[in-house]
């Protein structure tokens, strides 16, 4: 199964924001790319049956390899393994300044048990997660990468035990940027793992991403087999944490913080960022650092 193991060229692509906010029009090179892509709507089925999109007018659907097209040679992040998929906007390029999407991918950990949902203290979760960010702050900074900074909720954590699919999205803010950046998450529990849906975008966007992401979350669906209802007791494996781990980056913790793909801020997408190619060793030395921290 495809895994979330895509490194991010955020770090360095912030400090580009500031000089690409006024550019508005899309490179020729960019355009071209664009209209290779081979964009689809209605049911998508992805990894060969694990799950299926019903992808709606609104949004069109990139298959592996243009999604990996679109990260690497259009959004400037390193090669790595292909996403799922991802998902963009009908009514803006994704290399337009207004352009976002989100990133498809498969965190095969097992069955991710839901029974601390709902007593979470979301509040302290919060102050745990930005202790953590300001902590890794230093490596950061040692290593000639700006500061992240966790403002906070951009939208709480939401967790429907109806349909075992949870939200919630982060403000942050990177080294100086004047703009802060929204990062929404959307996680789908499974049979074997979860399905991972990340977008990012200017925290201006926020009321059109909440929108469009809450649409994404009614047309995301795992298949017959794969589902939550599906786990077999002491024949499944069971993921080593649950809702809260999910949430504040136990997952992040072996695939490093910043593999949620946050890429794509603002302008900065349109960059191939010099020494980009070096950030995922750096944060791979980061975190293994951190695992081995006694627990």
């Amino acid at each position: 199964m495809h895994r979330t193991i895509l490194a991010a060229a955020v770090l360095c692509a912030a400090t580009a924001t500031t000089a690409l906010a006024q550019q508005t029009e899309i490179d020729p090179e960019l355009q071209a790319l664009e209209a290779s892509f081979h964009y689809q709507q209605g049911v998508i089925t992805l990894a060969g049956g694990l799950a299926t999109l019903n992808v709606p007018e609104s949004f069109r659907f990139l298959g592996p390899e243009d999604a990996s097209r679109l990260l690497v040679e259009g959004w400037g992040n390193p090669p790595g393994e292909p996403p799922l998929g991802m998902l963009v906007p009908s009514d803006v390029s994704p290399f337009s300044e207004e352009g976002w999407g989100v990133v498809i991918t498969f965190q095969e950990d097992g069955y991710v048990k839901d029974d601390d949902a709902a007593s979470i203290d979301y509040d302290e979760l919060l102050r745990q997660m930005q202790a953590d960010t300001r902590e890794e702050n230093e490596a950061r900074m040692e290593a000639g990468y700006p500061p992240v900074e966790l403002i906070g909720w951009a939208e709480p954590p939401h967790y429907d035990q109806a349909t075992h699919k949870l939200y919630w999205a982060k403000e942050l803010r990177f080294g100086d940027a004047p703009e802060h950046t929204l990062n929404y998450n959307i996680r789908v529990l499974g049979r074997h793992g979860v399905l991972v849906l990340n977008a990012v975008s200017a925290m201006s966007q926020l009321p059109s991403v909440r929108s469009d992401m809450q649409s994404v979350l009614a047309f995301v669906e795992f298949n017959e087999g794969h589902r939550y209802a599906d786990f077999v007791p002491g024949m499944d494996k069971v993921a080593a944490y649950g809702i809260a781990g999910l949430i504040a980056g136990k997952v992040a913790l072996k695939a490093g913080f910043f593999k949620v793909l946050l890429a794509g801020i603002l302008a900065a997408k349109k960059l191939v960022v010099a020494g980009v190619v070096a950030l995922g060793a750096i944060i791979a030395r980061l975190f293994a650092r951190k695992k081995e921290r006694p627990a």
